[in-house]
């Protein structure tokens, strides 16, 4: 279901650089700031001169071109820099209580830190080393930050002080998956959008796990559209999207968690076409050239999984699935980790493992036979071009490369510090280059510098909607909101061309509510007062154009459900598809079923994320099979109380895979096969969190004492109510559930 986007008026020319600051034209941008993970052009390629090429790793303050490195800012993802200010996202407080992440600010020049804001990771499985995955993005004109971090939590901040101006918990409002191998995509700003991705389970018939990009508007956080590719992808995935021209057209270029390279219209999030590459997610971000879309993946090929890997041209014209008509070229390469460079008709790109092809971008063949590696045997990181040169790093190693007429020529290799290990990529902004690794970051250069810059190319231009202004899309924003029975949300409406450029706002359209509520034609929608754990699908029409938008309606706590009704509510974002209703007993129950692929670990969260001092309640069975019992959980709070089966314990945690940062466990005797009680009561006071749970059987008197308490030093002050378990081995019943505000 394609959802769509905020516009603005005017003919837009677009480049990369006006793509990283966002809604800001290239006059109000210093072309020297490194505002995206990519650049300022949003390819890896810096116009700078007269950068560094040999440092010292040991050197102390100026000497050895190292002006400053910071400890404190070692971590996976690439730093940006705009308004003399560097930002990142790094782990703080690392194996203590306040074990957490932070988005941090500092002086580009000294390295002093400006402001940081710190954020507690929960209910996820990214494993701490993997903290500050994803790269920050800034609006310079604006003066805004964009991050999001470990557990899906997008924030909007204040670039010059670090306030917050909007957030949004992508994991409880939208059913965001982060798993264990902790992969996030960098946010990516097109006018006034803030475009993310991600394996998305979301609520009602969008809860199969799909790959969606989400755009929201960046003033206020709004869904302005969401889309997805093909249900039930292989992987995760941290392809940042491009945004190019494509035959005079604004168009989102990305690889997907489904194996495909995918077209999409950043204002609409329309499809434009597909092209299927891999049996598995795509996590390189393509370069789009003259049209020409690069691309490559070290997986299983789409159409030959016997065989591994491929360097890819695409003609960019098209719309559809151009699978079989738009291949350019073709090469062998296992490059799926570290994205290339395009540089005077040639593609520069390091695969996995160290070895660098250098191919003819308009044929694929390579530019010579010899042989190239750089030292070290695994490249993550991506490489920068600048001052004639190229700078690439293993995670071991720094490597400075010239290119020459029959392939590169090394001016400098050298192996880092053995606690150096490059993840993230190098980047160059007003003279300086700032190498992350996950130990520190540093900054290289020289204090008297003889830098300057040459002018980036002319970039390309979106074709002028001119007499192209036929009404072909309708946009409905918010496009998925949370409200409460009986109130009001205001659309706004707005009108695109077949081409996705921005027509103008409509005063009123033709609307349709299925479900209950209603709307008038100014887009006024009024939800049923007795609405409770409901949804609407609400739809616009004007000149034959539609689009609908998803309105969940669940009420102020107390909440009582027992599935007489035979439905998953719809409003319960993750449950649906991964559970079901079924008679047991001749009683209608919610089964997490051990069928679904991928799926039988999993969470499912009920209501809004702001709600706090609450009890969830609910009866439990877990059945036993081979012997093997599953685990079943309650969340409040952001915390998870978990009934472990075959451990014969329950456990109360906020993130799962650090349980150092905060957890307590005690023993608890159950059996499989009967019914039992479950209670996780949350409470915020002060600057702490008082958890406490009871399990008993059911039927049986609640005991007065509480079976497992816990206190965090390190709170989470709000949270949405909802479901944990674990059926891998064997299903698990839930019935009776109810949340309520605690007692006074």
């Amino acid at each position: 279901m394609t959802r769509h986007s905020l516009g603005r008026v005017g003919t837009l020319v677009v480049t990369v650089l006006i793509v990283a600051c966002g809604a800001a034209s290239a006059a109000e941008v210093d072309p020297l700031d490194w505002p995206q993970w990519r650049g300022p052009e949003g390819n890896g390629i810096s116009r700078e001169t007269g950068l560094v090429t040999e440092w010292d790793p040991a050197a102390e303050g100026t000497s050895g071109n190292v002006l400053w490195r910071s400890d404190e800012l070692g971590g996976f993802c690439t730093p940006i820099v705009m308004n003399g200010k560097l930002y990142t996202i790094v782990r703080a407080d690392a194996g203590t209580k306040k074990d957490c992440e932070k988005v941090v600010c500092v002086d580009a020049s000294t390295g002093k830190k400006i402001w940081e804001r710190r954020n507690n990771i929960f209910l996820t499985d990214v494993p701490a080393e993997r903290i500050g995955w994803a790269s920050c993005v800034g609006d310079p004109a604006a003066k805004k930050v964009y991050a999001i971090g470990a557990n899906g939590y997008l924030q909007c901040l204040d670039s010059e002080t670090g306030d917050q101006k909007w957030h949004v918990s992508l994991n409880e409002e939208y059913g965001l998956l982060t798993t264990y191998g902790g992969r996030l995509t960098t946010p990516v700003l097109f006018e006034d959008l803030v475009i993310v991705g991600g394996v998305i389970v979301g609520w009602g018939d969008a809860a199969r796990p799909t790959h969606r990009l989400l755009a929201f508007n960046q003033d206020d956080g709004r869904l302005v559209w969401i889309n997805g590719t093909k249900p039930l992808p292989e992987d995760t995935t941290y392809s940042v999207p491009a945004i190019a021209m494509l035959d005079g057209q604004a168009a989102l270029v990305f690889g997907s968690g489904d194996g495909g390279v995918h077209a999409w219209q950043p204002r609409t999030g329309k499809p434009i076409w597909n092209f299927d590459f891999s049996l598995r997610g795509l996590n390189i971000s393509p370069i789009v050239v003259d049209g020409k879309v690069y691309m490559s993946q070290a997986e299983e090929n789409f159409n030959n999984a016997a065989s591994m890997g491929g360097i890819l041209c695409i003609d960019g014209k098209g719309q559809g699935n151009i699978t079989g008509t738009n291949e350019i070229w073709r090469a062998a390469g296992m490059v799926g980790k570290s994205s290339p460079l395009l540089l005077d008709g040639r593609m520069y790109a390091f695969d996995d493992g160290g070895k660098i092809y250098i191919l003819d971008a308009a044929t694929g063949k390579p530019v010579s036979k010899k042989s190239n590696k750089l030292v070290g045997t695994i490249v993550r990181a991506s490489p920068l071009y600048a001052d004639g040169k190229i700078y690439a790093c293993t995670t071991s190693a720094w490597h400075v490369l010239e290119p020459t007429k029959d392939g590169v020529k090394f001016i400098e290799r050298m192996r880092l510090p053995a606690d150096d290990e490059v993840i993230g990529s190098p980047i160059a902004s007003h003279g300086k280059i700032y190498l992350p690794t996950t130990s520190r970051l540093y900054c290289l250069g020289t204090p008297d510098a003889q830098t300057g810059s040459t002018e980036a190319p002319a970039p390309a231009q979106e074709t002028p909607a001119g007499k192209d202004d036929a009404v072909a899309q309708v946009q409905l924003v918010p496009a998925e909101v949370l409200i409460k029975p009986g109130d009001n949300l205001k659309f706004a409406i707005k009108l695109f061309n077949e081409r996705g450029q921005y027509l103008r706002d409509a005063t009123e359209a033709e609307f349709t509510v299925a479900g209950p509520g209603q709307i008038s034609s100014d887009g006024t929608f009024a939800s049923a007062s007795d609405a409770a754990h409901k949804a609407a699908i609400v739809t616009a029409k004007v000149n034959g154009a539609t689009d609908t938008a998803r309105v969940r309606m669940v009420p102020e706590l107390p909440w009582r459900f027992d599935f007489a009704n035979n439905e998953v509510p719809v409003t319960w974002v993750g449950a649906r598809y991964r559970n079901i209703i079924r008679p047991v007993d001749k009683n209608p129950v919610m089964v997490k079923v051990t069928t679904i692929p991928k799926g039988t670990r999993s969470q499912a969260i009920m209501g809004q994320n702001d709600l706090h001092d609450y009890t969830i309640q609910s009866d439990v069975q877990g059945v036993t099979t081979g012997g093997k019992m599953p685990d079943i959980g309650l969340i409040a709070q952001r915390y998870t109380m978990d009934l472990m089966g075959d451990h014969q314990e329950i456990q109360i945690r906020s993130w799962t895979s650090q349980l150092d940062r905060f957890s307590k466990t005690v023993p608890f005797k159950w059996e499989g096969n009967t019914w039992y009680t479950m209670k996780f009561r949350a409470e915020a006071a002060g600057d702490k969190a008082i958890l406490k749970g009871k399990v008993w059987k059911r039927g049986e008197q609640e005991p007065e004492a509480w079976t497992i308490e816990a206190v965090d030093e390190a709170p989470n002050l709000v949270g949405a109510p909802g479901f944990f378990g674990n059926a891998q081995v064997a299903e698990i019943y839930y019935d009776n559930v109810s949340v309520t505000p605690n007692e006074k």
